[in-house]
């Protein structure tokens, strides 16, 4: 089934879900993604559940909010859009939302990482049919982004493209080249979304490099820029529509998260609230999962 347009938004025909998810929809929706995070990382022994936790709502919105056009049966379908998951540690979200989709069963995600299953512990486009890039040496996603986003524009299918970032990705420095190229070519197909949750691998990111207001900078390299709390539906939904109207240059946001939202008072008893790399052990992972019933 191909999903066609649905939101509209001032006149701007947004490509997207038919069958887009009401608000109340999709707050069940996020749920169940942190529900199947947790599942297949517990089970799996590893991975990166509270760096797909803070991502959910930007996720959730763009797969299940009508904000993109895909094929479940035609994952290579031209005209569809595309997402790139720059911060490839986090792909627990992306399957998720994928398996919800219906790419694939959610019994599928259930043999994330281990020997021999395509949901490996980044994505890799090569064995998974939907996935879009290979990523993981991070800060390479939004280059990726801005050659489909190009692509797109050279093919003249109508096709969007999302990228999402981590905030720790913003220290590399071909993020920056890549802004300019951005708005040098003028992606209005181009969104960009920064899940700036405030930490990465080895501490929070204002002690390993605090780089100030990403909005300001992003905004003086030509950007359409939006700082928004990123864990709030109803916000990201908003943000979403805004960036669909703009079309003459690429547009930002700026998605302030936290580290394991939804669960954050089991990482609080744990007394890690950074929890990176590591999955939750059965005891906590039950109650994460009582939290999210």
């Amino acid at each position: 089934m191909i999903y066609g347009s649905f939101r509209r938004i001032e006149g701007n025909t947004v490509a997207a879900q038919a069958n887009a998810l009401s608000m109340e929809e999709l707050k069940e929706k996020g749920k169940v993604l942190r529900r199947l995070i947790i599942k297949m990382t517990t089970e799996a022994g590893s991975g990166h559940p509270s760096s797909s936790l803070s991502a959910v709502e930007v996720v959730n919105a763009l797969w299940f909010g009508g904000f993109m056009k895909y094929d479940p049966q035609n994952p290579t379908w031209e005209a569809r859009d595309r997402f790139i998951l720059s911060k490839g540690h986090a792909v627990p979200v992306l399957y998720a939302a994928m398996a919800e989709a219906g790419y694939f069963s959610t019994d599928d995600v259930m043999t994330l990482r281990k020997l021999g299953s395509p949901f490996e512990g980044h994505p890799n486009m090569k064995r998974l049919p939907g996935i879009e890039a290979s990523t993981g040496s991070l800060g390479q996603g939004l280059s990726l982004g801005i050659g489909q986003a190009l692509g797109a524009r050279l093919n003249k299918n109508g096709a969007n493209v999302f990228v999402v970032i981590g905030d720790g990705e913003m220290g590399e420095g071909q993020v920056w080249e890549a802004l300019a190229a951005a708005e040098k070519y003028k992606l209005g197909n181009l969104t960009a979304i920064i899940d700036q949750n405030g930490y990465q691998q080895t501490g929070a990111t204002k002690d390993v490099l605090d780089m100030g207001s990403f909005e300001d900078k992003i905004a003086a390299f030509g950007w359409h820029t939006q700082t928004i709390n990123g864990n709030c539906q109803e916000t990201v939904v908003e943000a979403l529509e805004a960036a669909a109207k703009v079309t003459d240059r690429p547009k930002a946001i700026i998605s302030q998260t936290k580290k394991g939202y939804g669960i954050l008072p089991v990482l609080e008893e744990a007394g890690d609230t950074n929890y990176h790399g590591k999955p939750l052990s059965p005891e906590l992972a039950e109650k994460a999962l009582a939290l999210l019933s």
